[in-house]
């Protein structure tokens, strides 16, 4: 856990003032280290996160703590991180994935708390979008396995020469979920040696592309996955922009711009009183893919025209 407080910019601060009583949030990453879940060095969905809090008043070190927890890709650790996390009683709980969002939920029933998330439905979250019940609310990624299977598509579309396309997964239940059954590789202990023994042994097996999934623990090592990627010269689609930004081939995903935006407003109107069990789930109404086009220059694809015209944004 971190406690970072930071220089707030005239207006927020003024604004913040205004809003009276400090609130203290506590923010928790299945995969990210705690240190890194900040404003300047989180995953883009976290640094929209704090930056739409402080459109809405709230800003880190005028009326607002963030206290930072994370499970660093262990998930035989959610169930203490949740324990710690509850143990500080803060205001509200923003958390991701589903299985970290549930092991929160079964050490409290009274924090509010705001969860990007998977299916929250079909996982056993909540019974309904629109009343979620309880103490959680938040954002859906997605429903189902319609995310991973529309990568799927697209990866193809992208390098139609690829007969071997692996994808990786985190967990038995995760690939099941995506209902991706082609060359699959699950990785439930994320880290550098098993990282590289993967890529190896897709190497070894002519595998050709790869789609990797939206495991946590993955965007932890998102540096490490792209330079994997491009020392096998294997093109890959990702789950988040992030990997895109640092160098991967491309990626598809919710606006997470829109998502962070709803999710600090569920927060704000927790902090004015709403229950969260009242505040409707939101499901994304936009799709983004990011294309690298260094990134297919360098591994010598040309990418076909309608995979171009369909990128929202192509980072030269």
């Amino acid at each position: 856990m971190a406690l970072v407080g930071g220089a707030v910019s005239w207006p927020y601060a003024a604004r913040a003032q205004q809003l009276g009583k400090p609130r203290r949030i506590a923010l928790i990453h299945s995969g990210i280290p705690a240190d890194k879940l900040t404003q300047q060095d989180g995953p883009f969905w976290i640094r929209r996160l704090y930056a739409e809090l402080r459109v809405l008043g709230y800003a880190e070190g005028a009326n607002l703590t963030v206290e930072r927890y994370s499970a660093e890709g262990h998930s035989d650790r959610f169930a203490s991180v949740a324990a710690a996390v509850v143990s500080s009683n803060p205001d509200v709980i923003v958390s991701n994935f589903n299985a970290l969002v549930k092991a929160i939920m079964k050490a409290t029933a009274t924090i509010p708390i705001v969860g990007l998330t998977g299916d929250p439905v079909s996982d056993g979250l909540i019974s309904n979008l629109a009343r979620p019940g309880g103490n959680l609310t938040g954002a859906s990624i997605g429903a189902g396995g319609a995310m991973g299977s529309k990568r799927l598509q697209i990866l193809r579309e992208a390098v139609p020469a690829a007969s071997n396309v692996a994808s990786l997964f985190g967990s038995s239940a995760e690939q099941q979920r995506s209902g991706i059954t082609p060359g699959v590789k699950i990785i439930t202990d994320v880290n550098e040696a098993q990282l590289r023994a993967t890529f190896a042994e897709m190497a070894e097996q002519k595998v050709d592309a790869v789609l990797v999934s939206e495991t946590g623990s993955f965007l932890a090592q998102r540096t490490l996955i792209v330079a994997l990627a491009a020392q096998h010269r294997l093109p890959a689609m990702y789950p988040y922009r992030d990997y895109a930004e640092a160098g991967g081939l491309m990626a598809y995903a919710p606006d997470l711009a829109e998502l962070a935006k709803r999710l600090a407003s569920d927060v704000a109107q927790i902090f004015k009183g709403v229950n969260a069990g009242d505040i409707p789930f939101f499901l994304p109404t936009k799709f983004d893919l990011v294309i690298n086009l260094k990134t297919a220059k360098q591994l010598g694809l040309t990418l076909p025209p309608a995979v171009l015209d369909f990128a929202s944004e192509v980072i030269e």
